[in-house]
C-alpha cells in the first residue's frame, strides 16, 4: 500500500466550500483525482467549491490521473450503478494501491469496500486533522459544512462528536 489518496468529487468540493480544502495538503501531501472527477468540477462555473479546487490543481498538490486502459471493462460495470466520477476514483484506487480513498457516498463506498479499497470520508479527514493539531474541533466545521449544502445523519453526526470528543 502506497501514501497515495485518491479522491472523489463530493468531499473535494464540500470541504472547497466550507473553505477546508487545504486540509488535505497539510494531511496528505498529494491528492490522485481521475479525470471524471476534475470534470464533475465545473471550474470554469465559479460554483463554490470550484475555485478552490483550481486553486490545487495550479498548486501542484492535486493530480489528475487516468486509470488504465485495461480498465474499460471494469469502468463500464461500475458505472451501471455509479457517477463516473466514482466508477473512475475507486478503479484508479485499485490501480495505485492508494492509502485510502476518499469518498462519502453511500453506495460508492459500498462497493470500494467489496473490491477491497479502504475508505474515508470527510469525517475521517476531519478527525485526523483534529488529531495532528491541525484544526481545534471537528464539529464546528461540520455544522459549516452543512450549511454549506453537505449532509450527514443525525446518527452520524452524533457519532462523530464522540470519537472527537465534542459530544458535551
Amino acid at each position: 500500500m502506497t501514501g497515495i489518496v485518491v479522491a472523489d468529487t463530493g468531499p473535494l468540493i464540500a470541504l472547497g466550500r466550507a473553505g477546508y480544502l487545504t486540509l488535505l495538503h497539510d494531511l496528505y501531501q498529494d491528492i490522485l483525482i481521475p479525470p471524471a472527477v476534475h470534470n464533475e468540477f465545473h471550474l470554469e462555473s465559479g460554483r463554490p467549491g470550484a475555485r478552490e479546487s483550481a486553486e490545487a490543481l495550479d498548486q501542484g498538490w492535486l493530480h489528475v490521473q487516468e486509470p488504465s486502459a485495461g480498465s474499460v471493462h471494469a469502468l463500464s460495470e461500475l458505472m451501471l450503478v455509479l457517477d463516473p466520477g466514482e466508477a473512475e476514483a475507486i478503479l484508479l484506487a485499485e490501480e495505485v494501491n492508494c492509502k485510502f480513498l476518499l469518498i462519502d457516498e453511500r453506495k460508492g463506498r459500498a462497493i470500494a469496500n467489496r473490491r477491497g479499497v479502504s475508505v474515508v470520508g470527510i469525517a475521517g479527514v476531519l478527525l485526523a486533522a483534529k488529531k495532528r493539531g491541525l484544526i481545534d474541533a471537528v464539529m464546528p466545521i461540520l455544522k459549516n459544512l452543512e450549511q454549506a449544502g453537505y449532509r450527514m445523519s443525525a446518527g452520524l453526526t452524533e457519532e462523530i462528536a464522540r470519537l472527537a470528543r465534542e459530544d458535551d
